[in-house]
């Protein structure tokens, strides 16, 4: 699913205090990106029919999780921009930062478990 960058911070703010009503949502829309009641309840719907939230009797819950999310446009980086090369996308990655040695470590153990599994 394709999740925006305004609606993935809509969204944050949903997977944080759901379920919620809509209007405390709109609230919260409002006070923390600055969006008018009119343009949350218009992301409310656009959500909903791509069906990545629902909103029932006016209590809205996520019908996608965080992680589901963040997979999804990895995968859509990766394959856009890499080829669909993991190693290419984790070098490019590397390159613009410096990893500290926990990360390279956790890295590592991922790494290790992949290949336990294959």
């Amino acid at each position: 699913m394709k999740i925006f960058e305004s609606e993935y911070r809509f969204m944050e703010i949903l997977w944080e205090h759901e379920p919620v009503r809509s209007g405390e949502l709109v609230k919260l829309a409002g006070e923390r990106l600055g969006w008018k009641p009119t343009t949350a309840y218009t992301v409310i719907k656009r959500l909903q029919e791509r069906g990545a939230l629902e909103n029932a009797r006016s209590t809205v819950r996520s019908l996608v999780g965080r992680d589901e999310v963040r997979t999804a446009e990895i995968d859509e980086l990766v394959e856009n921009r890499f080829k669909g090369s993991v190693p290419a996308f984790i070098a490019a990655f590397a390159k613009s930062r410096v990893l500290s040695s926990g990360e390279i470590d956790e890295l590592q153990k991922m790494i290790d478990e992949m290949r336990t599994k294959t």
